[in-house]
């Protein structure tokens, strides 16, 4: 990576900051960006590994409830289940990212042309979904049955594939099996705690001989945009879901998705 700018890594970090935790698909912008600039890394693993800024933003801002809800762990049953529900929730992505890896990063991330279909078909449903009437069964992730978090477990193996998105896949399950917009973007956020930090960490594992010190700075640039932004959205997505809904997301990834594919339709 060492023939990439730091223009380059300061743009992708911001735009992985600011869609990581939206209904829009990360992944599938840092690689349709990527494409478009020429940028190139060792096995797409600057896209994964500057998620990391993202993680630590997410964490900072949750940590007082991250310490509260481990000191009620040995008193508090709700808490337990919250956690085991969680890390239940985890699992179907985690098995079937490790199997489809090496398919993930060859193929799939090198489609361009899927990730601006997935993007547009992933849109049109999230804006159909939004303007459902549909009335909450729950309300608090506190709350959620196992049974639940399961099934939104299995949703989000749906965003193995680029341009789906994590947070989009989990929300519109959630939403589905009765759970209300507030939660669902929230159990999306606690869930993205233990996915994006097992990718990093499985991802750094598979790539370390590829690495070189001159991919330090690349990342460490690519790392803090992704912090500093990323601090922004989490603070403020939940309030404007709350009001609001998805539909501004859901237009968002059906103009990213169109535009991508006229592009790549005219030679770009």
């Amino acid at each position: 990576m060492a023939d990439q700018t730091i223009v380059d890594a300061l743009v992708l970090g911001l735009v992985e900051g600011l869609t990581e935790f939206l209904p829009v698909s990360s992944t599938g912008h840092i690689l349709l960006l990527g494409h478009f600039i020429g940028f190139k890394s060792t096995g797409k693993t600057f896209e994964v590994l500057i998620q990391l800024g993202a993680i630590l933003a997410i964490l900072s801002l949750y940590a007082h409830r991250l310490i509260n809800l481990t000191l009620a762990l040995p008193s508090d049953p709700k808490a337990r289940r919250f956690v085991f529900g969680i890390l239940l929730a985890f699992l179907p992505a985690a098995i079937a990212g490790v199997a489809l890896h090496d398919f993930i990063k060859t193929v799939l991330f090198e489609s361009p042309m899927l990730i601006c279909v997935m993007l547009v078909i992933g849109g049109v449903i999230l804006l159909a979904i939004d303007r459902m009437a549909f009335k909450p069964v729950y309300t608090d992730v506190m709350d959620y049955p196992l049974s639940l978090c399961l099934k939104i477990g299995l949703f989000q193996c749906l965003a193995l594939v680029p341009g789906t998105s994590r947070s989009g896949a989990t929300i519109v399950g959630s939403l589905l099996m009765g759970t209300d917009k507030r939660s669902a973007a929230e159990f999306s956020f606690f869930l993205a705690m233990p996915t994006m930090a097992g990718a990093f960490v499985y991802d750094l594992y598979k790539n370390r001989d590829a690495l070189s010190f001159d991919d330090a700075t690349i990342i460490g640039v690519g790392f803090i945009a992704a912090f500093v932004v990323a601090v922004f959205v989490v603070r403020y997505f939940l309030d404007f879901v709350s009001r609001h809904g998805f539909a501004l997301f859901a237009w968002w990834r059906i103009v990213v998705g169109a535009a991508g594919i006229a592009a790549l339709l005219l030679g770009h």
